[in-house]
């Protein structure tokens, strides 16, 4: 039977922090408010941005987002790098028939336009992503969806990401997810949340997915 791994884009696939975290300091510099530097912004990767965006700048969030969106998808989706490794682990997945997808809370236009840009888009047989009017915009209903769709069965797929958002959303919807400690969660928060292997390098990917779905 087929085997399903699907990828979570930021963190996990590429590095975003300087688009996502200048973005938002556009939009937050652009109204008038704090700018903090972007170290301390990292958090915004990972959750739907409306929702970091209700935290920084409250009830003027779907402001701070549309200034976000205005950068974001002229420059700032560009403004990232894929991690080592990754084009060599998609390549051995695929030659060892599994299918791969991505699953990401970024709105579908922009991880399109990412996966193609940075030439990972031959890896995947889809990307599902966010609605620009904010549906699917949490892992949970995302990844629900996405079973759906491809008609894929939960015993036969795992999730791959470096956030709680990723082992939530996917335990919700029986999938066991691998953690990855070179994004921005985190082994203490991957273990709370429950991930079912951690992972440090790409290279070690393949064998955690093979252990979790023989």
């Amino acid at each position: 039977m087929t085997r399903v791994a699907f990828f979570d884009l930021d963190g996990t696939l590429t590095d975003p922090k300087p688009g996502i975290c200048g973005s938002a300091q556009f939009a937050l510099r652009e109204m008038g408010l704090p700018v903090p530097p972007q170290e301390e912004l990292e958090w915004l990767i990972g959750p739907p941005m409306i929702e970091s965006m209700r935290k920084l700048a409250g009830e003027r969030a779907e402001e701070g987002l549309r200034l976000y969106r205005q950068r974001y998808g002229e420059t700032g989706l560009f403004e990232n790098r894929v991690y080592d490794g990754i084009p060599e682990l998609l390549q051995q997945l695929r030659d060892g028939d599994w299918r791969l997808m991505v699953a990401t809370s970024k709105a579908e236009p922009y991880a399109i336009r990412i996966v193609e840009h940075f030439g990972l888009g031959g890896f995947f047989d889809r990307v599902y992503g966010a609605g620009l009017d904010g549906s699917l915009m949490h892992k949970d209903e995302l990844l629900s969806f996405a079973l759906e769709d491809s008609r894929v069965a939960p015993a036969r797929a795992a999730m791959i990401g470096d956030r709680k958002f990723d082992v939530l959303g996917a335990g919700a919807n029986g999938l066991r997810t691998i953690g990855v400690l070179w994004g921005y969660g985190g082994r203490a928060e991957l273990e709370e949340a429950g991930a079912a292997s951690i992972v440090s390098s790409p290279r070690e990917v393949e064998g955690a997915l093979c252990a979790l779905i023989a």
